[in-house]
This record gives C-alpha cells, sequence and structure tokens, in this order.
C-alpha cells in the first residue's frame, strides 16, 4: 500500500475553481465575473507600454539569468518603499523601514505571517476583516497563527460598519495582528475614509495592536499616493512597528511574473537591520530568492522618470475604465428598472459586493452562462462595451 493512501482530496479554491467550470462551459455568450484580474476592454490582459519598453531593453541587454539576492533587487527594494510610503517619507530618511522583494504579494504575506510567528510565538493571533480575502486565512493559518475576524461589511446599507470595526478592533488584545487593506477592498470594494483611518490608526495605537497592511491594488481607486493613504496615515500616528504587503501584479500588468514585497517598519534603524535579517533567513528556508526577470521590469520602470509617468498614465487609464464600467453598470440597471446598485458607484476597485444572492448567482450561471462567487462578489474590470448590456440584462431579469 502506498504511503499516500490515505491522503483525502483537498478541497479546491472557490475562485480557480470557478475559472475552470466557467473554461468547461459550451456556450457560446459566457462572461466569468469571478475572475481577480484586470482586462482591457476587449478582454485580454494588457500589456502596458512602460513595461514593453524595458522588457525590449532587457532583451538586448542579454544579460545572464543568475540568483537575486536573497532579499532581491536593490533597486526593486528602494522603488518599492518611496512608491509605498512616499519619496518623502520620515521613515525611510531615519532608516526604519526594511524592505525585501518577495514573490508576489502571496509571498509577501507568507514571509511576514512566517517571520512574526517567530516572535510572538504562541501568541500569534491575526484578526482580518468579515470579510477578507479567502486565502489571507489560509496563509496565516498554515503558518501557525490563531485566525478570528472584526466587523468590517453591513449588508444593509451594503458599505462599512465602522462602528462594528472599532468596537471589535477596540477588544483585542495587545499584540494581536490586524489585517487590514490598504485600498480597494478585495472581496467587498469598500474602503474607509482617511478620517476614518485616522481614528483606526489612533485606536491600533493606543490598544498596542500591531498593523500588518495588505496593498495589492495601488494605484486602482484614485492614484497611487492617494491609494496608499493607509500607510501614510500609520507611518505619523507614532506606531512604533508595523508590516506592509504589497503586490505588482495589478498595476503593472505582471500575473505572471509574481512581483510583490515585503515592508517591516521598526522602531529605528537598528531594528530595521535586525529585522531585514530574519526576513533574509525566512525567505531563504522558503524559496531562497525571488524572481529577476519581473523585479527588472518593475524597477526599470519606476527607475525611470519617463516610463514612470507613462505608467502612471496607464494605470489611471485602467483605473478610469473600471470607473466607467461601474457607472454603466449602474446606469443600465437602472433603466432596467432592476433595484437600485448605485452603492457598487460608491465602491473601489476592481471588485463589488454587488449585494446579489447566492440563488441569483446560480441563476445567471445556469440561465446566462455569467459566472460570480456565491457571496455575491463580482470583478467589475471583467465588464466591456460588448458585455455590459447582456449582464445587465441577466441580472435585472434574476433580481425581478
Amino acid at each position: 500500500m502506498s504511503i499516500f493512501a490515505n491522503v483525502d482530496m483537498a478541497p479546491g479554491d472557490p475562485i480557480l475553481g470557478l475559472t475552470e467550470t466557467y473554461r468547461a462551459d459550451p456556450r457560446k455568450e459566457k462572461v466569468n465575473l469571478g475572475v481577480g484580474i484586470y482586462v482591457d476592454d476587449a478582454g485580454k490582459v494588457p500589456v502596458l507600454e512602460a513595461v514593453r519598453r524595458v522588457g525590449e531593453t532587457l532583451a538586448h541587454a542579454n544579460a545572464p539569468s543568475s540568483y537575486l539576492p536573497i532579499d532581491g533587487l536593490a533597486a526593486y527594494n528602494r522603488e518599492t518603499q518611496k512608491l509605498v510610503f512616499g519619496a518623502d517619507s520620515a521613515l525611510l530618511a531615519a532608516g526604519r523601514v526594511a524592505t525585501a522583494q518577495t514573490i508576489g504579494g502571496s509571498g509577501a504575506l507568507r514571509v511576514g505571517a512566517d517571520l512574526l510567528k517567530q516572535v510572538l510565538g504562541d501568541k500569534a493571533h491575526l484578526a482580518a476583516s468579515k470579510p477578507t480575502w479567502g486565502n489571507h486565512h489560509a496563509v496565516f493559518k498554515a503558518a501557525g497563527f490563531k485566525l478570528s475576524d472584526y466587523r468590517y461589511y453591513d449588508d444593509a446599507s451594503h458599505g462599512l460598519d465602522f462602528a462594528g470595526m472599532l468596537e471589535d478592533l477596540g477588544k483585542l488584545e495587545p499584540g494581536t495582528v490586524v489585517l487590514l487593506h490598504a485600498c480597494c477592498h478585495n472581496p467587498t470594494g469598500v474602503d474607509p475614509s482617511a478620517a476614518q483611518w485616522q481614528q483606526i490608526a489612533a485606536l491600533l495605537k493606543d490598544r498596542g495592536l500591531l498593523p500588518f497592511v495588505d496593498m495589492a491594488y495601488q494605484g486602482f481607486d484614485k492614484d497611487a499616493v492617494a491609494d496608499a493613504t493607509a500607510v501614510r496615515v500609520l507611518a505619523d500616528s507614532g506606531i512604533p512597528a508595523f508590516v506592509v504587503a504589497n503586490s505588482y501584479s495589478k498595476s503593472f500588468s505582471l500575473y505572471g511574473e509574481r512581483v510583490g514585497a515585503l515592508s517591516f517598519v521598526g522602531a529605528d534603524r537598528g531594528e530595521a537591520e535586525r529585522l531585514l535579517s530574519h526576513i533574509k533567513t525566512t525567505i531563504r528556508t522558503i524559496y531562497s530568492s525571488p524572481a529577476t526577470h519581473g523585479g527588472k521590469l518593475v524597477a526599470g520602470v519606476l527607475e525611470s522618470p519617463e516610463l514612470h509617468a507613462l505608467w502612471e498614465r496607464e494605470l489611471g487609464a485602467m483605473r478610469e475604465r473600471i470607473h466607467a464600467m461601474r457607472a454603466a453598470f449602474v446606469d443600465k440597471l437602472a433603466a432596467l428598472g432592476a433595484p437600485d446598485f448605485g452603492f457598487v458607484n460608491a465602491q473601489a476597485g476592481m471588485f463589488s459586493y454587488s449585494g446579489l444572492s447566492k440563488a441569483q448567482v446560480d441563476r445567471l450561471r445556469e440561465e446566462y452562462a455569467i459566472y460570480a462567487l456565491s457571496s455575491g462578489r463580482i470583478c467589475v474590470a471583467a465588464l466591456n462595451t460588448g458585455n455590459i448590456d447582456y449582464v445587465t440584462r441577466a441580472v435585472a431579469a434574476v433580481c425581478r
């Protein structure tokens, strides 16, 4: 008998499994609103011009593909710090930030979780928003954390349950790690305002909680600076330490290159240096070093003033297309006499908690070959001028 004979089938990923079912659907007119990838109006993953130019330069350079340092490209980490914390950040000037290039945003989360588990030991406890991205729980559970939720989304208003959020955070034990979405909350699309971030930061500081910020969609709501408000507020709050994981998968349209970063903020330069040594030790035990090509693409764009400006314009075009699809979704449903979906315009980023019930989502799939998560989360970026009329007619029909 095989030593693996008693290994059970692991449950499938709900999002990736939905995409597999969508691909197997033989119907010609079908739409996948579950996928978490930005696509253009033609339904294609775009190749950004700024990225393409760097790629051509790298191709002609014919450089050897040797291992990167454990913490990645120095230029990548330097530019990441400026983009995440601000070029004029007092934290950076004081040398308080330890940053490492990682294998995507997921790699940043796992490295951060493993390192925090080493530091916190049996007291390792993560509180995440309810709901949150499904992989958050999986990553921190695998790292050995105790998990809990804090109130976040209000079904009745389709907005933020801010009072409930503050109340739950205020009950956490000091030292609890609090997972925060910097912007474009996944899955709801509901974000705190700048004033609310101020209140959140003050509470975190007073309670001695450790913020862990996940920023996967910087630039997909307002712009790269405004979307980093949560990080900048924490930096100015006087909180002695916090963690940021960020990803370039969406903002650079580099999904397959696995480009992310992890930043630990320490109380002073010496603490940051010690933290970096442990970040590198942790990375070494998981994947040794990050990927070269994607790191060079991102660093090449961000280092060049010309290409950086071009990237910001291209990012702005992606952002505006999402805004336009939100507005079209709301307007067309209103014209069809559907219930009020105006709250969708108040949400941010690629995703929306649409308010559709599981039964309605099931009908969309069975009757119209339109695929969404059972929670009602839809990817607004999957809408385009070619499918918006079909989708809104179907949504209106299942809402009647």
